[in-house]
């Protein structure tokens, strides 16, 4: 996980990326409403920081969107500069975060054999809360 410091930076760098991605292509034919910053990985020497993305929809263009993301990273880095004062400022690499929606498809076939079966999770449920 990191040391302390190193966390306070990922978090501070998530929410400061997630303004600035906002910020500079709102006005652009970039969707970034679809856009969310799930987390950042900085390296320990703060030279370097992955940048997962999470898109919502825009199946077919999720690719597209990370490199247009890539291209255009020297224009986050300067809006974050402004704001985040570091011994050095990190080169990002979006990288596409697909938890989210494996998570998501867990839950929808967990959901789905409920459906299906609503006697099997229900005395599961009853056991869990007698225990």
């Amino acid at each position: 996980m990191g040391t302390p410091r190193l966390v306070r930076v990922n978090e501070l760098l998530k929410r400061e990326i997630a303004e600035d991605i906002h910020r500079n292509f709102s006005g652009s034919n970039f969707d970034t409403a679809a856009v969310t910053v799930t987390r950042v990985d900085c390296a320990a020497d703060l030279r370097d920081a992955n940048v997962f993305i999470s898109i919502f929809g825009h199946e077919e263009d999720r690719d597209r969107m990370i490199a247009y993301l890539n291209r255009h990273r020297q224009e986050v880095i300067r809006l974050m500069i402004k704001r985040v004062k570091l011994k050095y400022t990190p080169r990002l690499h979006f990288v596409l975060d697909e938890s989210i929606e494996g998570g998501d498809r867990i839950l929808s076939m967990l959901a789905d054999m409920e459906r299906e079966n609503p006697n099997a999770f229900k005395d599961n449920k009853e056991t869990d809360e007698k225990s």
